[in-house]
């Protein structure tokens, strides 16, 4: 696993609240619309990053994490390993303070780039499953 468990709770306690989600769009079916839905009943911010740029658990989309118009804290993301690593590249151009591999995303190049660049990273982990398990 890339990110412990201080990591975890670090992201998800300390860095910020404002979490831009890649791959949020209204589809109901798809993992990212329950756990952003988790995720805003925990205090967060969810800003939902979808070529669509829909309006999502009451939040405006944006076509792009460059197109958002203020700043994000975490940038969790959806998509698929092979183009999860340039969404990290953009998290970190973004100013963002940390960067989210939901299950199953997995690009450990992208990984140490963005752990480089000093953002902290977790990667194939979920912050719904983590947040309720924090004391």
């Amino acid at each position: 696993m890339y990110g412990d468990q201080e990591t975890v709770r670090k992201i998800l306690t300390e860095l910020g609240d404002t979490w831009a989600v890649v791959g949020l769009s209204n589809n109901q079916d798809r993992a990212a619309h329950g756990v952003a839905a988790v995720l805003q009943r925990f205090g967060k911010r969810v800003v939902p990053v979808h070529p669509k740029a829909e309006t999502v658990h009451g939040e405006q989309g944006y076509p792009s994490l460059s197109a958002v118009p203020f700043p994000v804290d975490v940038v969790d993301v959806f998509v698929n390993s092979a183009l999860a690593g340039p969404v990290a590249d953009e998290a970190v151009a973004a100013g963002a303070r940390a960067v989210w591999f939901q299950l199953g995303v997995v690009d450990e190049a992208a990984y140490d780039r963005t752990r480089a660049a000093g953002l902290e990273m977790v990667m194939n982990r979920c912050p719904a499953i983590e947040i309720p398990q924090l004391d």
